[in-house]
């Protein structure tokens, strides 16, 4: 039988700005790294940190509840000028977040 995994809880949130402009950026150059930069990776960056500061300063620290708050919600984004999709951009997210609290992801720890 497999183990658990248990939940990943951020800190409660002090500066729910501060963490969305880092998430911006960091999400933008991700996504132009990823692939090629283009205009609509800033457009997606903004929204998935507008997504996450919201999420936040309404008291969300699960790491989980977070990345599906972003799948849910970047459902209604236009990626048609994109090579990425909610999903992406929610598993994008999670794996900055865990970088961002040394978080080994790798492997399964």
């Amino acid at each position: 039988m497999s183990d658990v995994i248990p939940p990943i809880t951020l800190p409660p949130a002090h500066n729910p700005e501060q963490e969305g402009e880092w998430l911006r950026a960091s999400l933008q150059n991700w996504l132009n790294q990823e692939f090629i930069p283009e205009a609509v990776n800033a457009e997606i960056a903004l929204r998935a940190s507008q997504i996450f500061v919201r999420q936040r300063m309404e008291g969300e620290n699960d790491l989980g509840a977070l990345v599906i708050a972003i799948v849910t919600e970047m459902e209604m984004f236009d990626f048609s000028k994109s090579f990425f999709s909610e999903f992406a951009v929610a598993n994008a997210v999670g794996d900055l977040l865990l970088d961002s609290l040394g978080i080994d992801r790798c492997c399964g720890q």
